[in-house]
């Protein structure tokens, strides 16, 4: 069975959307992580750098995941590219991640283009 553009234009998008929403969403929890561990070692009133180590691989991750949402907004911005290129149009849905609300690219995919 073949794709049409159309189909494929839809799926990645909402592919796109869905990947962009997920990396959003463990940023969010090991934040919540982060805050957890080091609220456990104040109020448990334990020494003060004890688990010290396991902060610092979690920050470590977390620079991970920002590096992967900055090569995400890469691959969004040549999506754009091959879709002005194959489709005639570079319009992105509303509340695109990649659009600011005055309708600008954000400084990430402006900084990538």
């Amino acid at each position: 069975m073949t794709m049409d553009q159309e189909v494929a234009r839809l799926r990645i998008g909402r592919d796109l959307r869905d990947a962009e929403a997920k990396l959003d969403a463990a940023l969010l929890s090991q934040s919540a992580l982060l805050t957890t561990l080091v609220t456990a070692r104040s109020e448990t009133e334990s020494e003060p750098f004890l688990g010290h180590e396991a902060l610092l691989r979690l920050t470590k991750s977390q620079q991970a995941l920002l590096d992967a949402g900055g090569e995400l907004a890469r691959v969004h911005g040549q999506l754009k590219g091959i879709q002005k290129e194959q489709a005639g149009f570079d319009d992105c849905p509303p509340n695109e991640p990649m659009i600011t609300g005055d309708g600008e690219y954000n400084d990430v995919v402006a900084r990538t283009a």
